[in-house]
């Protein structure tokens, strides 16, 4: 039996991969939850799988939480960074499910890195801003970086068994979100409904709008430069409306390896919590070849619209502490979009000042996790004076 901890139980990737849990009782055991603000969500996921510790966000909620738990509950409540660190690195904790979303997912998967835990990876943000740090921590400590986004999921899977050195491309595909075949006139007038409205995919707030402004696909290429150690150059984007490919892979010698699938999350949560096994599936029950899916097609990712895109192939090629500066201006811009303090085309529009005036300021290379923390911070509150 796999001991799990969670980070970001309440959250889309959270609670499917409860779902998998609840599903197969006698190989996963949790011992510990993490979540932000939703404790009544918390509170239900406490009784019915009976964790040793959550952690919350903060003091407030976690003595509100205090106070709703039945008298005979056993569970320690912890709060913040610390409680999220703490709950990750429990000594029976044996794989750590990193769901949370955003900066805030950093910390613990580092905590548990450090601590000897393998790590089924759904926070892009850990990559994207630490991949430095990251992918030699995990060589160093001889841990499993299991990869849960649908995309990198594909390409792991269509990797495996094949010879070192033999990936010349990977073929990153997305589904083009709910503007695709927009110009850059009608992004103008979307509204926050409309980029809610994503045509495959059921997701939280923040990816939502990240699909919708191709920011997502832009974060995955950098995750995947660095979990397949590829550089940017050769990481192309394939828009695929369908879903069913999540990823390809072509090889030294010609040949293109797909990995299909329904977009459900389920199955790569699986994929990576039952490694290096396979085990029955539970999402839908017929093959992505049945009749319902219908025709398959690909095309190229309009640059001249979405132009994160090129912002974060930039970043990638920058390297050092861009990427953080990009990921921090998103963040806080997403986050104003989504409370509506912010046009759709405001999102780029201030994420490309950020990135212009970390780069005149001089990005630091090979950076600290200090550094990279303090570029955070710096990028937020850029981006809230740009916003004032």
């Amino acid at each position: 039996m796999k001991s799990l901890c969670i980070l970001g139980s309440t959250g889309s990737i959270g609670t499917q991969t409860l779902q998998v849990v609840r599903h197969f009782p006698e190989e996963f055991k949790v011992i510990s939850l993490t979540c932000g603000y939703n404790i009544e969500l918390l509170l239900e996921q406490i009784v019915e799988f009976s964790p040793e510790c959550v952690s919350v966000a903060t003091k407030e909620r976690r003595d509100t939480l205090k106070r709703m738990l039945p008298r005979d509950s056993k569970v320690k409540v912890y709060c913040g960074d610390d409680g999220n660190c703490h709950c990750a690195t429990l000594p029976k904790v044996d794989c750590v499910v990193g769901a949370m979303v955003g900066m805030k997912g950093l910390s613990p998967v580092i905590s548990a890195i450090h601590a000897g835990k393998d790590i089924a990876l759904a926070n892009k943000e850990t990559l994207v801003t630490a991949g430095s740090i990251v992918m030699p921590l995990v060589k160093q400590k001889k841990v499993a970086l299991l990869p849960v986004d649908s995309e990198h999921s594909a390409i792991w899977q269509c990797l495996m068994g094949q010879p070192e050195g033999s990936l010349k491309k990977i073929l990153l595909t997305a589904s083009g979100g709910p503007f695709r075949g927009f110009t850059r006139q009608q992004l103008e007038n979307v509204t926050l409904e409309d980029a809610m409205n994503h045509p495959t995919w059921n997701m939280g707030g923040k990816v939502t709008i990240d699909s919708s402004t191709m920011m997502n696909k832009g974060l995955e290429v950098l995750e995947a430069s660095w979990l397949f150690d590829t550089p940017v150059d050769q990481i192309d984007i394939v828009v695929h409306p369908q879903s069913i490919v999540h990823s390809m892979v072509e090889l030294s010698d010609g040949s293109v390896l797909a990995q299909m699938g329904f977009p459900n999350m389920m199955m790569p949560i699986q994929v990576a919590l039952f490694h290096p096994r396979r085990s029955l599936g539970i999402c839908r029950p017929f093959s992505p070849f049945d009749e319902q899916t219908g025709t398959l097609t690909f095309e190229p990712c309009n640059r001249q619209v979405f132009h994160l895109v090129d912002m974060a192939y930039h970043a990638g090629k920058v390297g050092g502490t861009l990427p953080a500066a990009m990921n921090a201006a998103n963040e806080v811009i997403v986050a104003d979009f989504l409370n509506g303090k912010a046009s759709f085309l405001d999102i780029e529009k201030t994420v490309c000042t950020v990135m212009e005036r970390h780069e005149r300021d001089g990005v630091t290379q090979n950076p600290s996790l200090a550094e990279i923390f303090a570029v955070d911070a710096w990028a937020r509150m850029i981006t809230e004076e740009i916003r004032k």
